[in-house]
């Protein structure tokens, strides 16, 4: 589940810092700046109420850097996840390095990620979308492997897509790949990523692709 909403809203671009920051200075305070706010931000989400504290939030990765995503999502070791990621841009990359590094240790209350990380089963989420919800169960992919490159090309399908906007039919085409394999997974690994309109023969599930993705990855860091 996500709360605040991840790649729908940029920390605002008109609010810079007022002084340039390094990244690692950058990090630091917005880490002193957490510290500072956690009681408020922990009470907002114990009440269900993430709006409340969606604003500060964006303030804050804002003054790391104008460009950097965000979103609070529930934690797979600890009860939240906060994600701060530059969706592998490399001139972000600094920034979110210095973010994490600089991160305190994780807690059973918080866990922190510097990418959007894969969910346990892709299969158990739905995600609503005007009036629409998409099951991401059936979701289909069809998958061409170039082991030569490591990387696969990928067509994605689901029944719902032929009702959707074409702007929410982009974000369906590209959401269950993040959520499947997580951004820096797919990032290296997707090569080009297409949706189809008609049901595809000899598709595969997200989780077939998962394993074959994985497997991919695991050759090339292999001995």
């Amino acid at each position: 589940m996500r709360w605040l909403p991840w790649g729908r809203r940029r920390a605002e671009r008109d609010r810079s810092p007022s002084v340039e920051l390094t990244p690692v200075e950058a990090a630091e305070r917005f880490w002193r700046h957490w510290n500072e706010l956690l009681p408020r931000i922990n009470s907002a989400l114990g009440d269900d109420a993430p709006a409340r504290i969606e604003y500060v939030l964006r303030e804050e990765v804002t003054a790391i850097h104008p460009d950097l995503h965000f979103s609070v999502e529930r934690g797979q070791r600890a009860l939240y996840a906060l994600v701060v990621t530059g969706q592998e841009r490399a001139e972000l990359r600094p920034y979110t390095d210095a973010w994490r590094d600089a991160a305190p240790h994780e807690d059973v209350i918080w866990e922190y990620h510097d990418s959007v990380p894969p969910v346990p089963d892709p299969t158990e989420v739905t995600i609503h979308i005007g009036e629409h919800q998409i099951r991401l169960a059936d979701v289909r992919v069809v998958v061409q492997v170039d082991r030569g490159a490591g990387v696969v090309d990928v067509v994605v399908h689901h029944p719902e897509l032929s009702a959707l906007t074409e702007e929410a039919r982009a974000a369906m085409t590209f959401l269950p790949l993040d959520a499947t394999l997580g951004e820096r997974l797919a990032a290296e690994r997707l090569r080009r990523v297409e949706a189809t309109l008609h049901a595809p023969e000899q598709a595969i599930t997200l989780l077939e692709l998962r394993a074959l993705v994985r497997s991919l990855a695991e050759q090339d860091t292999g001995p």
